[in-house]
């Protein structure tokens, strides 16, 4: 793979197809055990994630940890899944989580021991993350990690027939930067960041997107049919007072269709197919205050 950075000082990680979240593991009233999840955003989702809260409560007081919550499907990582695992009530949690039982993949220890690691060296930290997690086992566990380029090119190849989005190159003496994008990734190509410019069908329950592709010189494209899961997503995400006067894009193969423009903010993950037409489908929506910056 031409596009893999190489180096003596590079670790390489596989890039799991699921949520960013936090774990903080502390001591509440009394000595008991206190977790808190964190969702990128800054959403507290402890109530919809109680498997993971309770593992967590394994955890030696001080430590936070950084990761990625999945959960697998038929031998591969299922997004939909964790997407509706995120959104459980506190009513509903537990039944999907007997249903849909979570894992956690940590990439980073920022603290342990109530003592903040983000200023150590990747390789400090990464070493500690395995000493902590490798005698707890699932479903808190750290990533996968090499030193090897090669290895690392054949994880790109292989890994996305179970879900795994591309890899991620980290320099071993670089600290923890929150806020900061500080690794390289590296994804397969035909999975794309679109800016959403607006949609077709009603507010309530959007049938397609209209997006624009990077490069594409701002041309919008209508993508496929969304999903129902992305369907009730999209229609959480739109802006209230979305469906202003409707506007024309043109569909690939399928002329030109109304739509209600929106405006800029919501980004959509995107695959791009080209056979006789190119077709877009919209994978996820990234909301944002959810943008991956870290």
């Amino acid at each position: 793979m031409s596009s893999l950075p190489r180096g003596a000082d590079l670790a390489y990680e596989p890039k799991f197809d699921g949520h960013r979240m936090l774990v903080f593991r502390d001591v509440g009233p009394g000595g008991a055990p206190e977790v808190l999840l964190q969702a990128r955003s800054g959403r507290i989702v402890t109530g919809a994630f109680p498997d993971l809260a309770a593992a967590a409560r394994r955890l030696p007081p001080g430590t936070v940890l950084d990761g990625e919550v999945v959960v697998w499907r038929d031998g591969r990582t299922d997004f939909a899944a964790v997407q509706k695992r995120a959104m459980a009530t506190a009513r509903h949690a537990p039944e999907l989580a007997r249903a849909l039982p979570a894992s956690y993949a940590a990439f980073d220890l920022l603290a342990e021991a109530g003592a903040d690691l983000r200023t150590r060296a990747y390789r400090y930290r990464r070493e500690r993350l395995v000493a902590l997690l490798e005698p707890l086992g699932p479903p808190l566990q750290a990533v996968p990690m090499t030193l090897d380029a090669e290895e690392a090119a054949a994880w790109y190849d292989v890994l996305p027939a179970i879900g795994v989005e591309g890899l991620v190159a980290k320099h071993l003496d670089r600290t923890y930067r929150g806020g900061v994008r500080a690794w390289q990734k590296l994804r397969h190509t035909t999975l794309r960041d679109a800016a959403v410019t607006g949609h077709t069908g009603p507010a309530t329950g959007p049938r397609a997107l209209v997006v624009v592709l990077p490069d594409s010189g701002g041309a919008p494209v209508v993508s496929a049919p969304l999903s129902p899961a992305l369907r009730a997503q999209a229609a959480a995400a739109l802006p209230p007072g979305t469906g202003g006067p409707a506007g024309r894009a043109a569909a690939a193969g399928l002329g030109e269709v109304g739509y209600r423009p929106l405006e800029p903010g919501l980004t959509a993950e995107v695959e791009v197919r080209t056979t006789r037409h190119a077709t877009v489908t919209v994978v996820r929506l990234r909301l944002p205050q959810d943008t991956d910056t870290a």
